[in-house]
């Protein structure tokens, strides 16, 4: 397939992800409320691994060679597993401005780690994009911040959460030179419903007595933002740079913004619109390319940034 092609599809993968992981937020306000941290996380894995495995068996794609499963471990445990259930933790602790600032380090982690780790290049527009965006997300998240307060445990968690992710990501990146993103998701989604299986007791209970909303919630998060959104996540990150996507994900609290107008009538301040618009225009400097320039008077336009080889895993 032609580069072009295969770059389109990797921006409309990286959509989809976006997409289902802001409203993935709308979600958890409805089954958070009556499932814990850690029950939560569990459920949601163990419904993605449910719909992976399924998907997994009818496309006959068997297990990820040797050389994969470091990355599906490491990702598996910190991403899967502990990123979910700090984060579930971490913004019950916390109000939205603490959150959103402490959280949204982790595409810049991402990028720092990618540099140091897989080699990875950070041009001048990625950084500058980034910079933008966070500044984006946090004033979305003080706009929409009710006021709470903030405890060292939760802002803890949120770092722990932001670190986490980060270093999923980048363990994730080189273990698809080897397996398909379905095998990096569906198997990394296995290793964390096991990571999170102490809260199998909790689960339990909560179910037996959450209203049917919640649990709909729960499984809509492990189908949907979990299963779909993290295949398409990997898709994406096979073909393009961790950095890159880790800047990608800025969009979101964008579209949460939205989403939150859309579905639960919460009409956006001028400030929340504002961080809004930062955040979209932030991931759009990032993901842009150097112009044209000219040469000896005829036009050169710049080869395209190829990605690093992927370190070995």
């Amino acid at each position: 397939m032609s580069p072009r092609p295969t770059g389109l599809l990797a921006a409309g993968a990286a959509t989809v992800t976006v997409v289902l992981w802001a409203s993935a937020f709308v979600s958890i306000r409805s089954a958070g409320a009556e499932y814990s941290p850690g029950a939560l996380a569990l459920g949601r894995l163990l419904a993605g691994a449910l719909v992976l495995g399924v998907i997994c068996a009818l496309r006959r794609e068997g297990w990820p060679p040797r050389a994969a499963w470091r990355g599906i471990l490491v990702s598996g445990v910190l991403w899967f597993g502990l990123y979910m259930v700090a984060l579930n933790w971490g913004e019950q602790q916390v109000d939205a401005g603490t959150a959103a600032l402490v959280v949204n380090i982790a595409p810049i982690l991402v990028a720092l780690l990618g540099a140091r780790l897989l080699g990875e290049t950070t041009p001048p527009r990625l950084v500058a994009g980034m910079a933008v965006a966070f500044a984006g997300a946090v004033t979305v998240g003080l706009s929409m911040s009710g006021g709470g307060g903030s405890s060292l445990l939760g802002v803890a968690l949120c770092l722990l959460a932001a670190v986490s992710c980060a270093g999923g990501v980048v363990a994730q990146k080189p273990a698809l030179a080897h397996a398909s993103a379905l095998q990096m998701t569906t198997f990394g989604c296995l290793v964390g419903a096991v990571a999170c299986l102490p809260f199998s007791g909790q689960l339990v209970s909560q179910a037996a007595h959450a209203p049917l909303p919640a649990t709909l919630n729960m499984v809509y998060l492990g189908v949907f933002p979990t299963a779909l959104a993290f295949t398409t996540w990997a898709y994406a990150l096979a073909r393009t740079t961790a950095g890159r996507m880790g800047a990608t994900t800025y969009a979101v609290p964008a579209l949460v913004v939205l989403m939150s107008w859309l579905a639960l009538g919460e009409v956006p301040g001028a400030l929340t619109l504002a961080g809004g618009a930062l955040c979209l225009l932030g991931v759009a400097v990032s993901r842009s390319r150097p112009s044209a320039r000219k040469a000896g008077g005829r036009e050169v336009t710049p080869a395209p940034e190829a990605d690093p080889e992927p370190a070995s895993p």
